[in-house]
């Protein structure tokens, strides 16, 4: 496992209103601590833009090893890798009667989950934690440069049976990547 794979590290997606009535932009951070990333949302409340900007969701999540799949893979964003051309992000919450059933049958229910993702190569998932730090369990971030395979690996997910499982997986807040510039802008 690389440096980056054994680190953990705190994610903080922050969502400014507009492309859905609560959420115009995204703003994703990711740190080695909690403090940098508060550190660095003041230094954007101090710009001139960062006056007249006020987040309408604001989500915290932690890298970890997950207990299920079977190679733990850098997530896109801490790899350095290309951000694709859309990205969802939404917090999940499972149901407590998930986590009571024993770790083999969630195993064996999350290895035809990920059999499913496996189809679609061309979305990248990046699953964060929040357990304890949150009010949800998970935050997740796919990224796809086609919404609509993005949509057929959702549509494919929710026949899985761990779908059963879930209590709340919403809202799914689409975010389209632009530079900074363009953001700026088409905020008046």
């Amino acid at each position: 496992m690389s440096e980056a794979e054994n680190k953990r590290y705190f994610f903080n997606f922050s969502f400014f209103k507009g492309l859905r009535d609560d959420a115009d932009f995204l703003i994703w951070f990711m740190s080695e601590s909690v403090e940098e990333i508060q550190d660095a949302i003041s230094k954007i409340y101090l710009t001139v833009v960062g006056k007249y900007i006020t987040p309408s969701r604001v989500y915290l999540s932690s890298t970890r090893p997950s207990i299920y799949a079977q190679t733990n893979r850098t997530h896109s964003f801490v790899g350095g890798l290309e951000a694709k051309r859309y990205t969802v992000v939404y917090p999940f919450i499972k149901t407590r009667e998930w986590y009571l059933l024993p770790l083999e049958q969630r195993r064996q229910m999350m290895d035809e989950h990920i059999k499913v993702s496996q189809k679609f190569p061309q979305v990248e998932l990046n699953t964060t934690y929040s357990f304890g730090i949150h009010d949800e369990d998970f935050m997740l971030a796919f990224e796809s440069d086609d919404l609509n395979v993005f949509q057929d690996l959702i549509m494919e997910l929710r026949g899985t049976k761990v779908s059963a499982f879930v209590q709340v997986d919403t809202p799914m807040i689409v975010c389209v990547k632009k530079d900074i510039v363009p953001i700026i802008t088409s905020l008046g």
